[in-house]
């Protein structure tokens, strides 16, 4: 049985009927078509996915849906459904029984269609019972369903109009109602039910794995691995770039992935086709094509070079970045904000001056890719015309083939793109390869043995494995518990040995095992940026009683009365808000909470006050401390330490050249002996009495007097200070609502206003002549035949010629219009940012996380420079493509004009909606990236501190939780897109319909020639629109970044840096004469004076020397000195000049300080003794040998021009101090301030320092802030600051005399 006879049994309703279909003015399909095939579609369809889709909401169940209205409804319309097939089935029978043929079809179909519709009812009970809120495939059948029967409803429609004499009433009836629960069922599957009551499924809130994160992650933990070696190689700028920038591109690749085998596809076919309807006419188009593709290919190979170029200098600025906001205090008490300005504007402009070559190369490329269409359809017409006179170019020929033309330009568009992606995926893939491959640490260079406590034996360490052995012929046992002192000079390798037991070093030969988990404390504490509290814990559980015990033998009591918030005050990034003292005994209290076996402590006393570090040893390290019983290895310059070591190793030139306890050593007259003699009072006895001693009178008075806050504490009382206070940092705002105009407005003045407007009028101008080329094309067409050929060709072909040739020059004109205005743009952006920052105060850093610095620098420039001019290309192109495509539409059809008002309302409410969302995700998503590079920068510090606790980890989790919270905002905004696409596709088909509908129906008043021009535009329409939203919400997301930029600017400054009309002296300060007046100063509004009521006349060249417990306002005085925080109350006058009424940068540049933590950048050692170049090679070597340089930097290979490594990491700690006097001997001007200087050298590097100043500064006004007060006992006067007021301001002796608090202080120090 056929087909035929399956639907009539008489053969009067046939399968299908070429003169019912095609040649007619009123197309139809045959009632058997549309009963077989029109129905069957959509039961096939599920059917085939019915098995599928039950077995995978089987295995993803989401939970529970309660009965809803909804659902309800959904499910009594599938009933329905059900009820009237089968009622279609019974009339079928029942005529049947009345005597009528009835042909199979009739009963078939609709027991199909029926059984369907009962399978699509019970799928719909079933995914509310797992939980589905809204079913794609359920979308889809209904979709399929409906469009199969509207073709049927129209059929019936015009057969009831036609012939009603054979409208069979019951049929038409209830397909009628069918079709109507059809559309009712399609528009409820479009609304989504509530949420799952419970779910078994675990709710996830990072549903996309991008590339992206993946590439985070392996950074993350690449760079907790990488030896010290390597990180001096690959800089924090350089690893926080791989993870923003580079990450991104491969992002940004996976969009364009599916390009790469459709391009090609869409080429081939459009050809062929092409073929058919010019014959070999294409190959010239074709020819042209092939010859575009060298051209690009040098292009991308150019843009490449271009590009690795322009990453490395981006590496430089933000490692320089990174660098100026870590040392930004530094900066700012040398005044050297300008020097670093210009280094980072040259690096700044080297970078500019290769985006401007990208620019150009860019401007050719898009020249080539916007002409190739248009060059591929003039050669095409130009040898179809002129080969044969008797071919004859009319509507159909040409307006297919343009159509067709239309078709390549989109995929030979995003060709270039897609290649320009791979390229950059392929630099950053080439970068992200030399960083994952760097040599890391080995786990196996420090074994785990269940015996003997700590031992190296015949060890050689190094730095990296091609570097000569730091440490040499290395011998040590340590015996489990005991107490190791470390003593030797600056430079002599004392943290080197802490580092090799770690595990930090490269092992060149030996052996070095350590027992049990290991705690280790560095030379300059490491502080996060969390809680005080969550600092001391460091991820372990809270134990209260044995918190409180660590807490007070590290003295922290008192710090925690004086901080806002006690200890759930939030710590600034690196402990900004927390003095040198307060940092170190932080870090020593995180080690001693952790409880472990082995501590490693490196000089972790040197940088508090002498009876702190009394009392920490004595209540900690010493043999009756926290830690007795443990094995302790301390370095320290401490000598009162050494009678309580079991064991002291003696280090010079890396070697242990001497070793045992502190009577043998004695004992022994070596060198050990001969350094103590010098650096000892002569009463030993006194030194003897007061380490061998009790904890000291004034520990137990400190302790007595904070006895009763320390009740108070625990019992609570320090919830009364408030949340706010304690909170520090101000985590990056997400901005909300529409991008303001005026941020639009800022982005034109930077390129500058009349380049603006000369841009837009290039884009009109290419426009028009597009425009133009093709109404001529339409014109053409329509020529009249004359004897089988058209007259005018030549001419036609000529101005055809002509008008895209002009079309061109507009392009490659307004390519580099936008480009270059888009550099001057972010040059001047990046230029006012920069000047911005470098001239905020002190507090805005302390608030402000690097990380969001960073970002700035980094991620939003680069969207500036880079992203923002090709998007305001592709806006504007796109813009103009749809408003041309409409006029020519309008002007051809005005019917049209009916459809495209509601649609274009439909599409601004699409595009408003879309707009809105997609810009808030992407702020989110950029503010939710800050503090990925924060912890990042922070963990990358911090590097030494975590591997030694084993806390890897918890920071790769951490980190990961905080990426996968960026992601979540990264996710939805892909999504938003596909959402976006749907809409607009419908939009574009409807006009495209419409356009097409009404140019049929006014076929006998237009021209064929007006009539294609109209519908291929209306063919590209489509493509612009999506184009165009997605351009002008990825321009309004772009454009947040100048809005980050510029919100900077807004931002509180510091004082000028000079003022315009200055009457100061040339040689001012000339005696360094100092007059303080009830001087008081605070660090925030909102926060108690931290320093008050001071005044103190100092005479010029005076020393001295300023005293006080930690946080007592010793520092807080010099900043006060040099304004980094302005004065809250009183004056301070230097010569009698009132320093609040000179710039910043004339006071800071004319007094010198040698701050407590010895920064250097990386540069060479010539640029941070000076950084101005303002003195000569002799006098910065004079500086060196009275630093005590001399002998180091002669013994380096490049002498002076030594490159120094980010943060001076390749200096020792007390070379870096040496550093900053030399800076300070250069400047050598008449105030010097002090602060805890010397805390990080060893005594005899310390008295030849203290001999340099007492030398070299003898007529200068000299300010110390000292812990060592042997340092200071010399001095004129001595001041002493108690809980931010003066409390005892005379001579040494005389203070000694009055046996005050600086009294007790003396003779804690054994120097009474």
């Amino acid at each position: 049985m056929g087909i035929d006879s399956f639907c009539s049994l008489d053969g009067s309703d046939p399968f299908w009927d070429w003169n019912r279909t095609w040649q007619t003015h009123n197309p139809d399909l045959t009632p058997c078509f549309q009963n077989t095939v029109l129905v069957w579609i959509p039961c096939l369809y599920l059917w085939l996915f019915a098995p599928l889709y039950i077995l995978y909401l089987k295995r993803n169940d989401h939970g529970y849906i309660c009965m809803t209205h909804l659902n309800r409804a959904k499910t009594a319309i599938g009933f329905t459904l059900w009820l009237i097939c089968w009622a279609d089935v019974f009339y079928s029978f029942w005529e049947r029984s009345h005597g009528a043929t009835i042909a199979p079809v009739y009963l078939v179909s609709p027991t199909m269609l029926g059984v369907t519709m009962l399978l699509a009812t019970f799928l719909i009970q079933y995914e509310r019972m797992k939980g589905v809120q809204s079913s794609g495939v359920m979308l889809n059948f209904w979709l399929i369903t409906i469009v199969c029967a509207t073709v049927t409803f129209r059929s019936k429609i015009l057969h009831a109009l036609n012939e009603p004499a054979s409208v069979n009433v019951f049929k038409y009836t209830t397909f009628y109602i069918y079709y109507t629960m059809l559309l009712i069922s399609l528009i409820l599957a479009c609304l989504s039910d509530q949420p799952p009551l419970f779910s078994q499924a675990v709710r996830d809130s990072n549903p996309c794995p991008e590339s992206g994160i993946y590439n985070i992650f392996l950074h993350f933990v690449k760079a907790l691995v990488i030896t010290n070696a390597a990180r001096r190689t690959s800089t924090v700028g350089e690893i926080v770039n791989l993870m923003s920038v580079d990450a991104q591109r491969f992002m940004d690749l996976i969009t364009y992935i599916n390009m790469i085998w459709s391009a090609p596809l869409q080429v081939i076919l459009a050809l062929y086709f092409l073929w058919q309807n010019l014959g070999p006419s294409v190959l010239a188009g074709v020819a042209v094509m092939v010859l575009m593709v060298p051209l690009n290919a040098v292009i991308a190979m150019k843009t490449k070079t271009y590009q690795v170029a322009q990453m490395k200098s981006k590496d430089n600025r933000i490692k320089l970045m990174n660098e100026v906001l870590n040392g930004i205090k530094v900066l700012k008490l040398y005044a050297w904000e300008l020097a670093f300005k210009d280094k980072v504007s040259d690096i700044r402009e080297s970078e500019l001056r290769v985006l401007k070559k990208t620019a150009y190369l860019g401007a050719v490329s898009t020249f080539t890719w916007v002409c190739a269409p248009f060059l591929v359809a003039l050669s095409t017409f130009a040898v179809y015309v002129l080969v044969d006179e008797h071919n004859i170019l009319d509507a159909q020929k040409a307006f297919v083939s343009l159509a067709l033309f239309n078709i390549l330009r989109f995929p030979l568009n995003m060709l270039p793109m897609v290649i320009s992606s791979m390229v950059q995926a392929s630099v950053s893939m080439k970068r992200l390869r030399v960083f994952l491959s760097h040599e890391e640490l080995d786990e196996d260079n420090v074994e785990r043995p269940a015996i003997s406590s700590c031992e190296i034996v015949d060890g050689a360490f190094s730095w990296s494995k091609d570097e000569s052995p730091t440490l040499k012929r290395i011998n040590v046992h340590i015996p489990e518990g005991a107490f190791v002192a470390v003593v030797g000079h600056v430079g002599s390798g004392k943290s080197s040995l802490l580092s090799a037991l770690l595990g930090e070093m490269q092992k060149q030969e030996g052996s070095v095992s350590i027992k049990g988990s290991v705690a280790y404390v560095p030379q300059q504490a490491w502080i996060q940026n969390a809680t005080l509290k969550d600092n001391i814990l460091f991820g372990r559980d809270g134990k209260d009683s044995w918190y409180q015990k660590v807490v007070e033998a590290c003295a922290l009591l008192p710090d925690l009365e004086i901080l806002p918030g006690g200890d759930s005050t939030e710590i600034g990034e690196k402990g900004v808000n927390l003095s040198g003292g307060q940092k170190q005994r932080v870090s020593v209290a995180r080690a001693v909470y952790c409880n472990c076996a082995v501590y490693l402590l490196d000089d972790p006393l040197s940088a508090v006050d002498a009876h702190v570090g009394k009392h920490i040893f004595e209540k900690i390290i010493g043999p009756q401390g926290l830690l007795q019983g443990r094995t302790r290895v301390l370095v320290t310059h401490g000598l009162s330490f050494l009678p309580q070591a079991d064991l002291i190793l003696v280090m010079v030139d890396g070697e242990i050249t001497e070793m045992g306890s502190y009577t043998e050593l004695l004992g022994r007259q070596g060198a050990f002996a001969e350094f103590l003699h010098t650096y000892t009072n002569t009463e030993q006895e006194e030194v003897e009495e007061s380490v061998g001693g009790e904890a000291g009178r004034f520990i137990a008075e400190l302790l007595s007097c904070f006895h009763a806050s320390v009740l108070s504490y625990k019992e609570g009382g320090e919830k009364t200070k408030s949340a706010e206070a304690a909170r520090l940092t101000e985590a990056d705002k997400a901005n909300t609502g529409r991008v303001k105009l005026s941020v639009f407005w800022e982005y034109m003045k930077a390129i500058g206003l009349p380049l603006s407007i000369f841009s837009i009028f290039l884009f009109f101008c290419h426009h028009l002549s597009s425009l133009g080329s093709n109404y001529w094309l339409s014109l053409w067409t329509d020529d009249p035949v004359i004897n089988n050929t058209q007259p005018n060709r030549e001419m036609r072909l000529g101005v055809y010629g002509a008008l895209g040739i002009s079309q061109g020059i507009a392009v490659f004109c307004y390519s580099v219009a936008v480009s270059v205005g888009g550099i001057l743009a972010s040059r001047y952006l990046h230029q006012t940012m920069l000047y911005n920052i470098l001239r905020s105060p002190m507090s805005f850093f302390e608030r402000t996380p690097s990380g969001n610095l960073v970002n700035r620098f980094a991620k939003e420039t680069d969207t500036i420079d880079s992203v923002i001019p090709s998007i305001i290309k592709m806006f504007m192109g796109s813009m103009f493509n749809v408003l041309g495509s409409c006029a020519v539409i309008l002007i051809a059809t005005p019917l049209v004009a009916i459809i495209i008002p509601p649609l274009g309302l439909f599409y601004f409410f699409v595009q408003r909606f879309y707009v809105a969302s997609s810009r808030q995700l992407k702020r989110l998503e950029s503010v939710s990236r800050s503090p990925v590079y924060t912890h990042f920068n922070e963990t990358l510090l911090g590097t030494s501190v975590i591997r030694a606790f084993g806390e890897q980890q918890r920071f790769i989790t951490e980190s990961d939780g905080r990426v996968d919270h960026n992601q979540t905002a990264y996710f939805p905004s892909i999504v938003a897109n596909r959402w976006l696409a749907v809409r607009l596709e419908f939009v574009g088909n409807l006009i495209v319909t419409s356009a097409a509908l009404f140019a049929v129906m006014a076929r006998d008043s237009l021209s064929p020639g007006i009539m294609g021009l109209s519908i291929s535009y209306a063919l590209q329409v489509t493509a612009s629109l999506n184009w165009l939203v997605r351009m002008s919400s990825e321009l309004e997301t772009s454009i947040v970044a100048v809005e980050k930029v510029k919100e900077y600017g807004d931002t509180e400054k510091e004082a000028e840096w000079r003022l315009e009309h200055s009457t100061l002296p040339a040689g001012w300060p000339t005696a360094g004469h100092i007059e303080i007046h009830n001087f008081g100063l605070r660090y925030r509004e909102d926060l108690e004076l931290a320093i008050s009521d001071i005044s103190v006349n100092i005479e010029g060249a005076e020393k001295v020397g300023i005293v006080g417990r930690t946080g007592a306002g010793k520092s807080s005085l010099t900043l006060g000195l040099f304004r980094i925080i302005e004065a809250a109350q009183g004056e301070i006058h230097i010569d009698g000049v009132n320093i609040a009424e000179l710039g910043l940068h004339e006071l800071r540049s004319r007094i010198t300080i040698i701050p407590q933590d010895p920064v250097l950048f990386s540069g060479s050692l010539r640029m941070n003794l000076d950084p101005f170049d303002g003195y000569t090679d002799e006098e910065v070597w004079r500086a060196l040998e009275l630093a005590h340089l001399k002998n180091f930097v002669s013994g380096l290979p490049d002498k002076l021009n030594h490159e120094c490594s980010e943060g001076g990491e390749n200096l020792s700690l007390g070379q870096r101090q040496l550093v900053c006097l030399a800076r300070a001997l250069l400047r050598k001007t008449k105030i010097l301030v002090l602060d805890e200087a010397t805390a990080a050298v060893d005594l005899e590097t310390d008295n030849l320092i203290q001999s340099t100043i007492r030398t070299q500064f003898e007529d200068c006004t000299v300010l110390t802030i000292a812990h060592r007060l042997n340092t200071i006992m010399d001095y004129t006067r001595v001041l002493v600051l108690d809980k931010g007021q003066m409390a005892e301001f005379d001579s040494p002796s005389n203070l000694i005399a009055k046996k005050g608090i600086f009294y007790k202080m003396a003779k804690d120090s054994g120097l009474v």
